[in-house]
């Protein structure tokens, strides 16, 4: 990666410049992280309903009705 530094007059670096093929990917980079942190978050979410519904089953919790739940969402 080929970058660039603008500085001040007083030497301290402001801003970076970078050739446009490398911001692409980092564009593309950035959206594969944020896909991949959606998916591990809902994959938690999923565990979590199992879970909660297995505790249900047993009796351990009480199910909440439908419009309680649709007011989670």
């Amino acid at each position: 990666m080929n970058l660039h530094y603008i500085t001040d007059t007083k030497g301290h670096k402001s801003a970076v410049q970078l050739p446009l093929k490398d911001w692409e990917q980092i564009q593309k980079d950035l959206g594969e992280l944020e896909r991949l942190r959606n998916k591990k978050q809902f994959m938690t979410e999923l565990a979590e309903a199992v879970e909660e519904m297995k505790l249900i089953k047993e009796g351990k919790i009480q199910a909440r009705n439908a419009e309680d739940f649709l007011n989670e969402l």
